[in-house]
């Protein structure tokens, strides 16, 4: 396991999708097979994201442990174990929501505040079982991890539902926090809640409280997905994005004949928080890096040419779980459909929630497949030499 090195620092940024996570630990896994000592001393990830890595931050074990342990964390998960699937609890959310649209706003001084439509007090505890936590509820392996100087610092980052702000938690060393219109950094031992408030999804799972703020989902409010890894002294960026890059006629093909159903709007919308934004920070990263080739380098001032890597899925993940959907949890399913789910042929919001096994080992062995099949041209990302000094955005 190599150690951190300031000028040849390797940062991976882990971005959201939901059950979609499943993907990005099998790229790791595949990843793990070739290049069994390679490790990653930056680390950042945004929503399901978040989880991948704190896994990897906390893990005391090579890649190829920690990547197979990760595929085995993923594939001990259910719908029961990320959220209450009983329909009691279920029906009871959907009428709440009914009435509090009737309500007019008239709802009462001693009513419960209206959630998210699933209590995902089960992945709570799931990720507390899984995780060594210290008695504070901090995640001892990070400081470990940090000592044996493997690791140099981890960024989770949330969208605070009380301020409207993007806000990335950071434990590392030697770390300078970082301020941005609308975002803010803070310096964090890490936890369990961190973790649930990043990938908390809007809408569909309750925001989390840290600290006197109220949090949802990383990738809502942040525009630059990839500055955590840059702040932090990245010179090269390995990402792995859960997006399928569909060919034009793929793009042009209608995905539901007539008015759009709500979960063909949802996903549309959970795309662009979720997957888009990404792709615009890596398209905005190439372009300042084909810029800066063009200025010598002592006239760069605090510009550096920052290497990329993006690792996407050679299929339509949203497609794919169509053919899982049958699975889910009866009244689960019963509530997916009436948003629409069997009335496009892209659910892409059905594959956010669709914790089944059969899903993610499914996920998982294309993402291993992947990685093998990309292995080259990870070896040539790898072996560049680093590039000489983006922006700090």
């Amino acid at each position: 396991m190599t150690h951190y090195d300031p000028d040849n620092a390797l940062g991976l940024m882990l971005g959201g999708g939901g059950a979609r996570g499943a993907y990005q630990a099998g790229v790791l896994r595949g990843i793990a097979r070739r290049f069994p000592e390679l490790s990653f001393p930056i680390l950042s990830g945004i929503s399901a994201g978040a989880v991948n890595t704190i896994h990897l931050a906390t893990h005391a074990g090579p890649l190829t442990a920690a990547a197979a342990d990760l595929a085995a964390l993923w594939l001990s998960l259910s719908p029961e174990r990320v959220y209450d699937v009983r329909a009691t609890p279920l029906l009871k959310n959907a009428f709440g929501w009914g009435a509090r649209l009737m309500s007019g706003g008239r709802t009462g001084k001693h009513r419960e505040p209206m959630r998210g439509m699933v209590n995902t007090e089960p992945l709570r505890q799931f990720l507390n079982g899984v995780l060594d936590r210290a008695p504070d509820g901090t995640l001892p392996g990070i400081e470990r991890n940090l000592e044996r100087g493997v690791l140099k610092a981890v960024a989770l980052s949330a969208t605070s539902y009380t301020t409207g702000q993007s806000v990335t938690w950071v434990e590392g060393r030697d770390i300078e926090l970082w301020q941005r219109p609308q975002r803010r950094t803070e310096a964090a031992k890490l936890t369990v809640e961190h973790v649930m408030a990043s990938s908390a999804l809007p809408m569909l799972f309750s925001a989390v409280q840290v600290g006197a703020e109220w949090y949802g989902d990383g990738g809502v409010r942040l525009t630059a997905p990839l500055s955590p890894a840059l702040h932090l002294g990245a010179s090269r960026i390995l990402t792995i994005s859960t997006k399928y890059p569909r060919t034009r006629a793929e793009a042009d093909t209608p995905l539901t004949a007539g008015y759009p159903p709500p979960a063909q709007v949802l996903s549309v919308l959970y795309n662009a928080i979720f997957l888009d934004l990404i792709d615009e920070d890596i398209l905005r990263m190439k372009k300042v890096n084909q810029l800066l080739k063009q200025i010598p380098p002592e006239h760069r001032a605090k510009m550096r040419d920052v290497d990329i890597l993006v690792l996407r899925p050679s299929r339509d993940l949203g497609k794919l779980a169509a053919e899982f959907e049958p699975r889910l949890p009866r009244f689960f399913r019963y509530l997916t459909r009436g948003l629409g789910t069997k009335q496009t042929a892209s659910p892409d919001i059905l594959s956010l929630v669709l914790f089944q096994a059969d899903y993610l080992k499914r996920l998982i062995d294309i993402g291993e497949a992947d990685a093998e099949a990309h292995g080259d041209a990870i070896a040539a990302f790898l072996s560049r030499p680093a590039a000489d000094t983006l922006e700090k955005r």
